[in-house]
């Protein structure tokens, strides 16, 4: 693979995950509907919802890096929302498809698991890729792509690589965590969980680059949580009563990236304690 498109390449994730690219030998196509506000590579203006245009701006392409979505449905309805992340999810799919693309990567979300873990509590932590709890209309949009993406696989013989990242976040975020730290419950809806866009960038090369087969999905994280309190007073503190590893690090995510680690080679190499 050597010319890869990332959808959404104009946002966070995008813009981190064209220059991990970049930096591994990648030539790279952004598509997004917004132009990028630096311009690095290629960049087709495209409506991923409009199949059509899809397949053209892809067409090329050795892979294709989906990162495109809407995850607020703010100033539309969460109908509205809802559609557009499936259809545009399944075009770009359904272009892969067409084109013959034996890979694609593409951005799920930790909202698949649960949160806000407060109708349906995990009887144990840390939360792993077998817990779906899906509790808005933006958390089942990326179910119902993850069901897609099995279908596809099925259907093509290429690899989807589906990646539930945790709140995506930049260095120039860190600054605020401090606000979080005399109350646990303002961070506990996503169990305090986060990820650096370098990361997420890493994770997306990853799933380009990893010896896998069919429909996988992953959780990507951070190594650590947002809080300086240890786990156990987290869990103590906010969900009573729920199991805790006892082998889990005071600190460690309690969304758990040991699949990732394993069948990725994913190692989250940013955080906000050491980052600048």
């Amino acid at each position: 693979m050597q010319t890869i498109a990332v959808t959404g390449g104009s946002g966070k994730a995008g813009r981190a995950t064209i220059a991990e690219l970049q930096s591994a030998g990648y030539t790279v196509r952004n598509i997004d509907i917004t132009a990028p506000a630096v311009r690095t590579c290629d960049f087709y203006k495209t409506d991923l919802n409009q199949l059509g245009e899809t397949i053209e701006a892809m067409h090329g392409c050795d892979a294709v890096v989906h990162l495109a979505a809407n995850p607020d449905p703010t100033g539309r309805s969460e109908q509205v929302m809802f559609m557009h992340n499936t259809g545009s999810t399944y075009n770009v799919f359904r272009a892969a498809q067409i084109l013959g693309m034996p890979r694609v990567v593409w951005a799920s979300s930790e909202t698949v698991l649960g949160l806000p873990f407060e109708r349906r509590i995990p009887p144990q932590f840390p939360v792993t890729e077998s817990t779906i709890a899906p509790e808005s209309s933006y958390a089942l949009s990326k179910l119902v792509s993850e069901e897609m993406a099995r279908q596809f696989a099925s259907w093509s013989g290429a690899t989807y690589v589906g990646l539930r990242f945790s709140n995506l976040m930049e260095p120039h975020d860190y600054p605020r965590f401090a606000d979080w730290q005399a109350d646990p419950h303002i961070r506990k809806g996503n169990l305090w969980g986060y990820v650096d866009s370098r990361d997420v960038a890493q994770s997306c090369r990853r799933g380009l680059e990893a010896s896998l087969t069919g429909a996988e999905v992953f959780v990507i994280a951070a190594g650590d949580t947002v809080m300086h309190q240890s786990n156990a007073e987290l869990v103590a503190q906010c969900f009573p009563g729920v199991q805790l590893d006892p082998t889990l690090g005071a600190n460690e995510t309690l969304l758990s990236i040991a699949k990732a680690r394993q069948l990725l080679g994913y190692q989250p190499q940013y955080s906000w304690r050491t980052s600048k």
